[in-house]
């Protein structure tokens, strides 16, 4: 486990609040020089704490809509293991791929903007690999709430800031052009990739891709510009929590007690499985139960069941499908 003091949280929080930030400004907020801010990240990132960058775009706003897949595999060796995964990685317009430890082995997330496209994948897919699966659960993706990470901070720390930043979903269609999506393309898995960079590779002004960002932030297409972190470098688990409610109706008021933990990273919604599921960042399984012990006892009766899950590795995450420009 990596030892951070605070000015090292504080630079992870500010991160992932907007790691496109330069140092200079994320020194300026919590008393650091930009030399030190420099050097502290560049530690951060050769102890692995720090991970990479990315962007979350919401897709949803270029057309595209997202299915969960969570597999078990049966009779299914590691050679074949490894083929599946590369299979999902490979696929154009993959979301995500992880290996859990839980009730599923592995999860899945995909963009669909062409029935008939992914229907051809799938089936693909299912030819290939179908022998080796015992179960597959799927879901439609409808929403997702993303907290601030409080968690990085201490308890008596100034977390009025708690509130509900950011939404990802279904909602108005946003046309793109190519220069768009060629500087999302650039900047989902490389955040920080500074504007003269880009400005060379896409041979453009620096002014104009400023001007691009600016917009797709403004339209919702950009959300974040987020830094990846290895919790448990940190003595964290990230949970998967799925749970089933007894009584639908208060799912609106559970919601809106659990938003305000500050381990609460993401809470999400999907048809056809689980009536809430959410992201937690915490220490342990005990601390987990803790919480579920505290929301039955805070609704009774509300809560018929619940499961959860940590992710062993993240082989993929790429926010953005594979769009294609004349």
């Amino acid at each position: 486990m990596v030892d951070l003091d605070l000015k090292d949280r504080k630079i992870l929080y500010e991160l992932d609040l907007n790691c496109r930030q330069s140092n200079a400004q994320i020194g300026k907020k919590i008393g650091l020089s930009r030399k030190v801010v420099e050097y502290r990240i560049k530690r951060m990132e050769e102890e692995g704490v720090i991970r990479g960058y990315w962007t979350l775009i919401n897709s949803f706003k270029l057309g595209y809509n997202s299915y969960r897949y969570f597999i078990t595999y049966q009779n299914a060796t590691q050679k074949i293991k490894n083929e599946m995964i590369n299979f999902l990685i490979q696929y154009k317009n993959t979301f995500t791929v992880y290996s859990s430890s839980g009730p599923f082995d592995l999860g899945v997330l995909i963009w669909i903007r062409d029935l008939k496209e992914f229907n051809n994948f799938w089936e693909e897919f299912n030819d290939t690999f179908g022998d080796y699966i015992h179960e597959k659960i799927y879901s439609v993706f409808l929403y997702a709430y993303c907290y601030r990470q409080t968690f990085l901070l201490p308890d008596d720390y100034d977390i009025s800031e708690r509130k509900k930043f950011i939404t990802m979903g279904p909602g108005q269609v946003i046309d793109i052009d190519k220069l768009d999506y060629d500087i999302l393309n650039n900047i989902v898995l490389n955040a920080r990739k500074p504007i003269v960079d880009l400005a060379e590779q896409l041979k453009c002004s620096s002014q104009a891709i400023n001007y691009r960002i600016k917009t797709l932030i403004d339209k919702g297409v950009i959300q974040l510009f987020r830094v990846s972190i290895d919790y448990p470098k940190l003595g964290l688990q990230n949970f998967l929590l799925q749970i089933w409610l007894r009584q639908l109706s208060k799912r609106k008021e559970i919601w809106r007690y659990i938003e305000n933990y500050p381990f609460m990273t993401y809470i999400q919604t999907y048809a056809g499985y689980s009536d809430l599921q959410m992201e937690l960042v915490i220490k342990n399984i005990g601390e987990l139960e803790n919480f579920m012990q505290e929301i039955s006892e805070k609704f009774p009766d509300s809560i018929r069941k619940y499961n959860f899950s940590t992710t062993k590795e993240q082989y993929f995450i790429r926010c953005l499908p594979d769009m294609k420009f004349k």
